[in-house]
């Protein structure tokens, strides 16, 4: 098996952590009721999402030292990020320490930086659909036996194209009295024929 290797998909150098009240109602959580937002945070560091296999999880960390504030373990149909109803800047983190958790506020200062935030947690969802996928794929190929279309030894294949080689028969001419032949007409008669025919029709008359 590979061993997995930690990838850090966002680093945010400031980020405000907040202490508050229990949620009461299934509405959501306001910003607004966690007091002074600029002055009353608990804790001030620099956030970074870190991925590993198919976990990912949210850690809050001194800026100067490295040392770890806490840990929010990212649960894709989980509550474990929240985004308030008054706020795009301001999220609900549950963070988890030796088998106990906690909820707390958490923001920051540009919107930009909450946009990245959202951005990469929504990367890291579509990634594990599309890895879930091309799974799904290639565990449903089909295993059905392939037929054989292949000529075995000793067999052929006859194939007729249109009337190619088929004999074509003559259409056989009518039968009349002239023997098949188209018969000629006489000539005319010359000019001394005519002449002495109408001289033997004129003594006819006479007579």
């Amino acid at each position: 098996m590979e061993e997995e290797y930690e990838s850090v998909l966002l680093i945010i150098r400031e980020c405000f952590v907040y202490k508050i009240p229990p949620r009461t109602a299934a509405r959501g959580y306001r910003a607004s009721e966690w007091g002074d937002l600029a002055n009353s945070f608990l804790w001030k560091g620099r956030m970074r999402i870190i991925s590993k296999g198919k976990s990912c999880e949210i850690r809050m960390e001194d800026n100067s030292t490295g040392e770890l504030f806490a840990v929010c373990p990212y649960e894709i149909h989980g509550n474990s990020v929240e985004a308030v109803l008054d706020s795009s800047r301001y999220f609900v983190l549950k963070i988890e320490s030796e088998g106990r958790h906690a909820f707390i506020g958490m923001g920051f200062q540009e919107r930009t930086d909450a946009f990245d935030f959202n951005v990469t947690l929504q990367d890291f969802v579509k990634q594990l659909r599309a890895e879930k996928e091309a799974i799904d794929r290639a565990t449903n190929v089909d295993t059905t036996p392939k037929k054989d279309y292949s000529l075995k030894e000793g067999q052929t294949i006859n194939i007729t194209i249109g009337n190619v080689g088929a004999k074509r028969t003559r259409q056989k001419p009518l039968n009349t009295n002239t023997g098949g032949l188209v018969p000629l007409l006489p000539p005319p008669p010359s000019a001394s024929q005519v002449k002495q025919q109408q001289q033997k029709q004129q003594q006819q008359s006479f007579f």
